[in-house]
């Protein structure tokens, strides 16, 4: 049996670098509903009734007619969508690196580490003995080095600050949920302004990583387990929570929440997740929450 129409909000973004948005092609992309624009030529909304079983259909269909013009969309229900918990990977999604390989490349085996954290994200080798292998090999290298990866080769993903100081201005919580280290995660996490950090534990001795990672090793399990753990702290329903990630390890936190965003993602992960965002930055993220340009902290 049917069910009866709700209202629901597509949000279309342009891609950064892209044509920006024009009415003419969203109405094109969506000719039925109410258009808003949240930042003129970026991002606007359109708003109509759906059937709760149209849904994935009508993702499906709106994602086709924009994609080919280098425009993001995300459909969701409208009621709700301003979430009040942010749950964020780090490597390859607040930042434009992953930590391992930058590790690997002070190690002088940045290739065939590089390798399997590829197969990895992709979702071709199981996560965590993945990670031992990786860090295994680095066994030996200074802690030093993270220093200087931090100093010089980290960067943030545009829209980063952005997304979290807006969410947290908001009155959202914030954490960052790596499957990396916390010696890289705990430092990114205070830069951007979340307002915790999880991540794994690199056993190091006398200044030098032992290629060890302590347990319990924080996978896929462990990232849906913060966004739980976290939703009932706060006392939060599912649907006010907000996921975001690039990797198959981000799987099960995507599908916890109540928008799970794959955010340039491998392609296993962008096929499975509810929304994803291929071409816009993480500003998107806040676009699709009804947020105007207006309305942001930071550029």
């Amino acid at each position: 049996m049917s069910k009866a129409p709700v209202e629901h909000v597509a949000t279309f973004v342009a891609g950064a670098g892209g044509p920006p948005l024009t009415a003419e092609a969203v109405r094109a992309w969506a000719p039925v509903g109410v258009l808003d624009w949240l930042e003129p030529g970026v991002a606007a909304d359109v708003c109509f009734p759906l059937a709760p079983e149209s849904l994935v259909d009508r993702r499906l269909a709106l994602r086709a007619a924009a994609s080919p013009s280098g425009a993001d969309v995300i459909v969701q229900p409208k009621a709700g969508r301003r979430k009040r918990l942010l749950l964020a990977d780090m490597d390859s999604t607040m930042i434009g690196q992953e930590c391992v390989d930058e590790l690997a490349e002070f190690a002088g085996i940045r290739q065939p580490i590089a390798k399997i954290t590829e197969w990895a994200m992709r979702g071709e080798l199981a996560f965590e003995p993945a990670l031992c292998e990786r860090v295994a090999l680095l066994a030996g290298l200074p802690v030093a080095v993270i220093e200087t990866i931090l100093a010089e080769r980290v960067t943030f993903t545009p829209g980063a600050q952005t997304l979290v100081a807006t969410m947290r201005a908001n009155g959202a919580y914030a954490a960052l949920v790596s499957g990396g280290f916390t010696l890289f995660a705990e430092r990114i996490a205070a830069a951007l302004g979340f307002d915790e950090a999880r991540a794994n534990r690199l056993e190091t001795r006398e200044g030098r990583i032992t290629g060890i990672v302590l347990p319990p090793i924080a996978g896929a399990a462990a990232k849906r387990a913060a966004l739980e753990e976290l939703r009932e702290r706060l006392a939060l329903p599912a649907e006010a929570t907000l996921a975001v990630g690039d990797g198959a390890n981000d799987l099960d936190m995507l599908a916890a929440a109540g928008l799970g965003v794959a955010y340039h993602a491998k392609p296993k992960v962008a096929q499975a997740a509810a929304a994803r965002v291929d071409r816009a930055d993480l500003r998107a993220l806040l676009f699709a929450q009804g947020y105007r340009r207006a309305d942001f902290v930071l550029g």
